[in-house]
């Protein structure tokens, strides 16, 4: 049932609104309610005979300060920036010593102290390191070992020394067991760990695969796409300029004939730093096929595209690229579109070829711009021209 306005403030209140604080705030509150379940338990107990009143209520009223000691800490934020915001090694480690308390006062009701310690490190058991584990477990035993030899010395009328022992083997059988199994879904949350951080390198790897050319680390043709169809719908919504501009390698074909693929692949290479260093950063260069690469220029005029890409020729005819110690020479033919009402991205990439064709044919290491699309056509209707 959802909590009304007034539930939720009281909520918000005790727990605070922090995400963070809010779940320490509940794990030291169900803590908390665990060790009112023991003390309630010890004190029935008492009631019942096995153990003596005066004492029990004693030990009550110390093990009641450690869970509220760390629940006002906690709720005061000033365990905000420590090592263990939540003081779960503190609330372990008391009702611990607690518990080994519990153990040499409830007399013929001991053989029940297990139970209460097998609570109390199942419990922490989810959060602690393996260094945790074994450091509670040396503390544990170190308290239990005194708590048996305290009950050995004081010798209270009516010890069994059988059931003490079988008390005492069952206590160290609870301690072993559940660091053994504290132990080992420790190593299997580190083994899952491991697995789900592989998991993340293997899904990015194939995301960069599958989006990305492997040679110059470019955006590969299919991801341009979808990022000029997605440019287009912007554009549609906005009205916004964009451009689009085919780059092509001039006589590329003669690099790989006299040096080698090899070589090609580092002309490439240098050839997109080379132009990604000319450009600005919000625009997107994309490995198109081969030689062949596209530019998208974002929120820009005609009037401005012809600067860039006239930079980007001139970096790209500068460029010293060294290959067998022999230095290899290129120069870029580029055609650019732009964007248009009406125009579709084919229709878009269509007149950029074709505008690069023309700057093949006329020479190449040249810019042409697409020539923007004619006017509609003025038909006169009863002396008034309509467009």
């Amino acid at each position: 049932m959802p909590l009304g306005k007034h539930g939720k403030a009281l909520t918000d209140w005790l727990l605070t609104t922090d995400p963070h604080q809010r779940i320490r705030m509940a794990m030291a509150g169900s803590a908390g309610l665990l060790v009112l379940g023991c003390m309630v338990l010890m004190n029935l107990m008492a009631m019942a005979g096995l153990m003596r009143q005066d004492w029990t209520i004693w030990w009550t009223l110390a093990t009641g300060c450690g869970p509220v000691a760390a629940i006002l800490l906690i709720r005061s934020g000033r365990t905000r920036h420590w090592r263990d915001p939540a003081l779960t090694q503190f609330q372990i480690r008391y009702a611990l010593a607690c518990t080994a308390a519990a153990y040499v006062l409830a007399g013929q009701a001991r053989g029940g102290v297990p139970v209460i310690l097998s609570l109390i490190l199942v419990f922490g058991i989810f959060g602690m390191s393996a260094h945790q584990i074994r450091w509670n477990m040396a503390y544990a035993l170190l308290l239990f070992s005194a708590a048996f030899g305290l009950v050995a010395w004081l010798d209270e009328p009516g010890r069994i020394p059988a059931l003490e022992a079988a008390n005492a083997a069952i206590t160290v059988m609870v301690l072993l067991g559940s660091t053994f199994l504290a132990m080992r879904l420790q190593r299997i949350r580190a083994h899952v760990a491991r697995q789900k951080l592989e998991l993340t390198r293997a899904m990015a790897l194939i995301q960069q695969l599958a989006t990305h050319d492997e040679l110059t680390g470019l955006p590969n043709r299919r991801h341009m796409m979808a990022l000029l169809e997605a440019e287009h719908l912007r554009s549609q919504r906005d009205g916004r300029v964009w451009m689009a501009a085919l780059l092509d390698v001039d006589l590329f074909k003669q690099v790989n004939d006299t040096h080698g693929h090899a070589a090609g692949d580092q002309v490439l290479q240098a050839f997109a730093a080379t132009v990604r260093a000319a450009v600005r950063g919000t625009d997107v260069l994309a490995r198109w096929g081969g030689e062949e690469f596209l530019l998208l220029l974002h929120d820009t005029e005609p009037s401005a595209a012809r600067p860039v890409l006239e930079r980007v020729r001139e970096a790209v005819r500068a460029q010293d690229v060294v290959v067998q110690g022999q230095r290899v020479g290129i120069t870029v033919s580029i055609g650019v579109a732009a964007r248009t009402p009406g125009k579709s991205v084919v229709q878009l990439l269509e007149q950029a070829d074709q505008a690069l064709y023309q700057a093949k044919s006329q020479g190449r290491n040249r810019v042409v711009e697409a020539a923007p699309p004619p006017a509609p056509a003025a038909t006169a209707v009863s002396g008034i021209a309509v467009f």
